[in-house]
């Protein structure tokens, strides 16, 4: 099996990686993530996506890369990550009662054999019509400030939620494993199997 490089730090995504059982290692790429004129999110994750997979080709030109890029999309505004208290409850505030879509773009990149896969997952969370006195307590005891949405669904965030839909879970917290694996597949490297 070639080496598999996971183009993100993140220990988010690291952990859902891990759950495939496939030796991989990581590396930060370089790139600058500002959205272009007119990009839909959709657009700019996936653009993102395959620039971060490609970005790392130099440097691993004989392995398969991983690019993830996720936005978030409230009243159909992009909502990044809040990074101040402040912001997560204003960020909490505007998502109380609504639906809020997460679009996790992915890709997969070979430099050798010139080949990039990409594809964008989206997911919906449908919150519940949420207290200030839950979203104080919410943000003080998580400290969501690194996370787009203001909420880490794999904690304490689950509290938030009148339910969420989409076709995989891993796509909220930032690499969709189903898409992964499709895509794995249809290179050449079965996660059962590799």
């Amino acid at each position: 099996m070639s080496q598999l490089i996971l183009a993100s730090t993140s220990p988010f995504r690291q952990a859902l990686l891990n759950k495939l059982g496939l030796p991989f290692i990581t590396a930060a790429p370089e790139v600058d993530e500002t959205p272009l004129a007119g990009e839909t999110a959709p657009q700019l994750v996936e653009r993102l996506a395959r620039a971060k997979a490609q970005a790392l080709g130099a440097r691993y030109p004989d392995g398969w890369i991983i690019g993830s890029d996720q936005v978030c999309v409230l009243a159909g505004k992009i909502t990044g990550k809040p990074h101040t208290e402040e912001n997560a409850r204003a960020q909490l505030r505007a998502a109380s009662g609504k639906t809020i879509t997460f679009y996790t773009g992915l890709a997969l990149y070979s430099a050798a054999k010139n080949r990039t896969l990409s594809r964008v997952e989206p997911f919906h969370v449908h919150f519940r019509p949420l207290s200030d006195a839950e979203i104080n307590a919410y943000v003080c005891r998580e400290q969501p400030l690194q996370c787009a949405g203001s909420f880490k669904s794999e904690g304490l965030g689950i509290t938030l939620f009148e339910r969420l839909e989409g076709r995989d879970p891993n796509t909220l917290v930032g690499l969709p494993l189903i898409a992964l694996c499709e895509m794995l597949r249809e290179v050449g490297v079965d996660p059962l199997t590799a």
